[in-house]
């Protein structure tokens, strides 16, 4: 359920020193990329060895060089190392250490030693050095080994010394995946963690872990192996070698001065502690090794808490006593106890945890009866993107009743929402579309009030991450277009968001399939998330929200919940800055979310630029959760976070508990207005200058911090909004769908036929969204019957045709299409052919753009000619026909049907979990552009594959005059043995499964039993 710990800084416990950054990652700007699924594009080979030489001259010498497969190196491995004779693998090991005894001075002077012993062993012409804190002992405490790493780095390259050797790490520090990517990210070429062994050694030797040494030890190699893939894939990087030195890492409370000396170029928004308190660190765990064995219980190390909560532990915001007060707070519906509540978490804010702990704000008291009511200011309130599916349907509607009942919104999250639901009040107000596109189509869409762009999730952003099969009942199934029991993946955000060009297209596909609905775009706080936000803005989203790193889900990494993104002040600040210097602010509302549960939280990122305010784990404590993180496990005791039908019914809640919840922080903004003297929450609204640092908030690590960038006010803000004033409108007044809609009036009004005929142009973006979207609003899910609009294009569509396009419509186009064809298909029905005339081969020719029917859910396409990249991406019901394909064809695909009458790309049919694919294989090198992780290839021989094979072929042939078509039909019996039928393993047992019961029930009836028959 998210960080909920103080910050390194800002903890009174000793942190390591990795402790103090953290990763960046891709949104919007470039695509991160799927680490598993994408697996042939990553690689983790590094080399050290002769770099003496000039790089631009050709020599053997360049060949001198040691390759590691693998960066995470065995202590005999770096023993073969260190034995090497040969003249171009000559080394130096360097010491990390420094004498206890003389503290801060000894401390700097064995780091300046450092630093100069690298320089020499340049001089010496060693190729490689190896830095070590083996020698550490009661005498001496270890250097932290990233700040050696990237002291030496850095120093070697303002001595232009860099390129000239190799850096090997021996530390007994690296433990976690987020270590050994500092460690690379500054420098190092390979790192070899003594200690982590020497802990696998002994839990083999005490029989805590039942295997061999050599397998526990390469188990935990690998375990870091894919950590560092998922780390350097969040950033769209797919070597080590490339994200080697590229400190891809911000810093969170560390002095400027040592960041400009060692971590030349690394953001920092905060100053912090310097040599002195980095040096007090490393004594403090120097001390409670060779000290007194406090930290020992009954021969155990004592948890520190960072990940759970311990009550001797690092501190936690929700802890046992704020859990307790809030819910029995909003379950007895007494507000003095919530300020109980209030009042402790705010002084733990203050110890300090978060940020704007720190920060205190300017009082001039007017009357509280003066201040906007509470009903006003729930408005502003949302809850967060928890699916159906990561939480029970009890939950999921006990969220929306409340917020509904309120008069804020709740967010469906990623898996879709019961059309059922759609005109209740347990309606979802707020429809997230991610990368996954679980149950988004048409009718979806038109059933919202905002729909929000997920790009990313704080507790994970960069990521995808999936929904274990044992989680996905009949009714989840069915909202996401699946199969009950089969695994769902959700992609990392790719795919339509390349770019911001390419999110501003989803936008205005959006925007033209609901012109009434709002659209958001969900980004987490990371340093240039301003610059982001602007283009955001530009690209007409009406709100932009700022996620913390502190929220998310707990079924994110605990990697990335304690190493990924900002926390939400520095994320807000940021956003309201640059949106302000570059007038933009007026356009868009703000909203931020990151461990909120009082009203001096609201006020406080109200001050710094927050509009509306997002609630997910207190919202769902306040229903019963009593965090044990276990979310992704399907155990959750509360019945929260679970499908499981006897734990769901241990569930409590009640949307009052929520609706009290949210009404008593509305309460305490009032309560909060009143002293500071405004009468409504828009006057405060971006005023940071209202925010002061609170010097009085202090701990050991302190001294330095300055927040003043964080309360800084942009001049610009004098004569610029800094809150919004107007709506973010991009006109779609000359949209042809207007055109279209006054032509198929009688077919919306009547469900007469009628026939449409237009030229088209690559100007013509999203055509068919806006008129499928009036179906929906009139038909629902069921649309039209089949064949009611006939619409016939001559041209170049631009992008997005077809998008969403409902049952009953049928596009078919005489020329060709940009990317993103077929999006969200819906029910209709598209034809691609080449314009008449045409002389080119078509099975030879591309006619149809990248990422073609991405997340089409029903419908059906006939595409004469060639495919760009990624066709049928998360296809989960619709069936389609092309006659060959680029790279990534039927990616994370779940359901429908693809024929495939030509060659494809690489990676084919990654992370598909369900559907079936059927691929015309005429030269016989199928296998090796297939992904075969998830998927089993085999010849189409079962009699129900081969009708459905020769009817799919016979329509392609029949809408499109396919040349190919008809060579296949007509040559049937010499071709069908070439098609390879590709099906994933976990989908076919299911089908065997659900063929085996309907088999049963077949039998059943067959008995000779009169009441079975009645």
């Amino acid at each position: 359920m998210g960080n909920d710990t103080p910050l390194a800084c800002f903890s009174e416990k000793p942190h390591r020193f990795f402790d103090y950054f953290r990763q960046v990652f891709a949104q919007v700007t470039n695509p991160p990329i799927d680490s598993i699924r994408e697996g042939l594009v990553m690689s983790l080979t590094n080399y050290i060895g002769s770099l003496h030489s000039n790089i631009l001259d050709e020599s053997p010498i360049h060949a001198k060089l040691i390759k590691f497969d693998d960066p995470i190196i065995t202590n005999t491995d770096l023993g073969k190392i260190k034995d090497l004779k040969h003249e171009q693998f000559s080394h130096a090991t360097l010491p990390m250490v420094f004498p206890v005894k003389d503290g801060v001075e000894g401390f700097q002077k064995a780091f300046d030693d450092l630093l100069k012993l690298a320089e020499k062993a340049v001089d010496d012409h060693k190729n490689f050095i190896i830095l070590s804190d083996r020698q550490v002992s009661a005498e001496y405490a270890p250097i932290p080994s990233l700040l050696a790493v990237a002291a030496v780095h850095h120093h070697l390259i303002q001595t232009q010394k860099r390129m000239q050797i190799g850096i090997i790490v021996e530390t007994g520090e690296a433990r976690e995946i987020a270590h050994f990517a500092l460690l690379f990210g500054y420098g190092a070429s390979s790192v070899n963690p003594y200690l982590a062994f020497a802990a696998i050694d002994d839990l083999v030797k005490s029989g805590q872990i039942k295997l061999k040494y050599s397998e526990a030890r390469y188990n935990y190699i690998k375990s870091i192996d894919k950590g560092l893939l998922k780390v350097l894939s969040k950033m769209g990087v797919s070597t080590l070698r490339s994200y080697q030195g590229g400190q891809l890492f911000e810093a969170l409370g560390i002095s400027q001065d040592i960041i400009n000396k060692y971590f030349t170029g690394t953001a920092s928004k905060f100053s912090g502690i310097g040599i002195e308190e980095i040096c007090q660190e490393s004594l403090l765990f120097h001390k409670e090794a060779f000290g007194k064995k406090k930290h020992l219980i009954n021969n155990n190390f004592e948890s520190a808490g960072t990940y759970h909560y311990r009550k001797y532990g690092e501190h936690h915001a929700w802890n046992p006593e704020t859990i307790g007060l809030l819910q029995w707070a909003t379950r007895t519906n007494d507000y003095s106890v919530f300020k109980e509540f209030s009042k402790l978490v705010d002084a733990e804010n203050a110890k300090p945890t978060f940020i704007r702990g720190c920060l205190k704000y300017k009082k001039n008291p007017i009357d509280i009866s003066l201040v906007e009511p509470a009903e006003s200011i729930m408005k502003r309130f949302v809850t967060g993107a928890m699916s159906y599916g990561s939480i029970s349907k009890e939950a999921h509607e006990a969220l929306a009743v409340a917020m509904n009942t309120i008069g804020g919104r709740s967010n469906t999250g990623e898996g879709g929402e019961d059309a059922e639901r759609f005109a209740t009040n347990k309606r979802s107000a707020i429809k997230q579309v991610a990368s996954g596109r679980f149950g988004v189509t048409n009718n979806y869409l038109i059933n919202a009030d905002e729909l929000q762009i997920k790009i990313a999730q704080g507790a994970k952003p960069g990521e995808g991450g999936q929904l274990p099969g044992f989680k996905v009942n009949n009714i989840i199934a069915k909202l996401r277009n699946s199969t009950p029991g089969i695994t769902l993946i959700s992609p990392p955000p790719h795919h339509d968001i390349y770019s911001i060009e390419d999110l501003a297209q989803l936008i205005y596909d959006l925007k033209v399939t609901n012109p009434r609905a709002k659209v958001s775009v969900k980004l987490v706080a990371e340093n240039g998330v301003g610059t982001i936000a602007a283009g955001v803005a530009k690209a007409f989203s009406d709100v932009i929200i700022i996620a913390g790193c502190e929220g998310g889900t707990g079924a994110s990494p605990a990697s990335s919940i304690k190493f990924s993104g900002l926390p939400a002040e520095l994320g807000i600040a940021e956003a309201q800055q640059t949106l302000v210097m570059n007038n933009l602010r007026g356009r868009v509302k703000l909203q931020v979310d990151g461990q909120l549960k009082t009203g001096r939280d609201v006020v406080i990122m109200g001050m710094l630029g927050g509009e509306e305010f997002g609630f997910s784990t207190s919202a769902l404590i306040t229903l019963g959760c009593i965090m044990m993180r276990k979310c992704h496990l399907n155990t959750c005791p509360a019945g929260i976070a679970t499908q499981d039908e006897t734990l769901r019914k241990r569930f409590i809640g009640r949307s009052e508990f929520v609706i009290n919840f949210f009404r008593f922080i509305a309460e305490e903004v009032r309560e909060h207005l009143a002293e500071l003297g405004f009468t409504t929450f828009e006057e405060i609204v971006g005023r940071a200058d209202l925010l002061e640092q609170n010097n009085e908030v202090l701990n050991w690590k302190m001294k330095k911090m300055d927040f003043s960038k964080i309360i800084y006010m942009p001049e610009e803000a004098k004569h610029h909004d800094i809150h919004n004033t107007f709506p973010n409108i991009k006109s779609v007044e000359d949209h042809l769908d207007h055109t279209l809609i006054r032509e198929a009036n009688k077919a919306i009004k009547s469900k007469e036929k009628v026939w449409l005929s237009h030229t088209i142009t690559n100007v013509d973006r999203t055509v068919g969204a806006m008129l499928s979207g009036e179906i929906s609003r009139r038909y629902g899910e069921e649309g039209l019957p089949n064949n009611t609009i006939m619409a016939n294009f001559t041209g170049t569509a631009g992008q997005s045709f077809g998008a969403f396009l409902v049952k009953g419509l049928s596009f078919r186009l005489e020329g060709d299409s940009n990317d993103y064809i077929g999006k969200g298909l819906s029910g209709g029905r598209i034809i691609v052919v080449p314009p008449v005339g045409t002389t080119f081969n078509p099975e030879e020719n591309i006619i149809v753009g990248n990422t073609s029917f991405y997340g089409a859910t029903s419908g059906e396409a006939y595409i004469r000619g060639v495919a760009g990249e990624r066709f049928c991406v998360r296809n989960s019901g619709a069936k389609t026909v092309i006659e060959g394909s680029g790279d990534h064809c039927c990616e994370y695909m779940t359901g429908g049907r693809v024929v495939v009458l030509g060659t494809t790309g690489r990676n084919f049919a990654a992370g598909m979990s369900g559907g079936i694919a059927y691929v015309l294989d005429e030269e016989g090198n199928f296998e090796y552009f297939c992904n075969k992780g998830l998927v089993e290839l085999g010849p189409v021989e079962d009699k129900a594959d081969i009708v459905e094979l020769q009817d799919m072929i016979n329509k392609h042939l029949l809408y499109t005059q396919s040349t190919m078509a008809a060579k296949i039909l007509t040559n049937w019996d010499e071709y069908l043995p070439k098609f390879v039928k590709v099906i994933p393993f976990e989908y076919k047992k299911v089908l065997e499964e659900l063929k085996l019961r309907e088999l049963v029930k077949k039998l059943q009836l067959t008995e000779d039993d009169p009441a079975r028959h009645e």
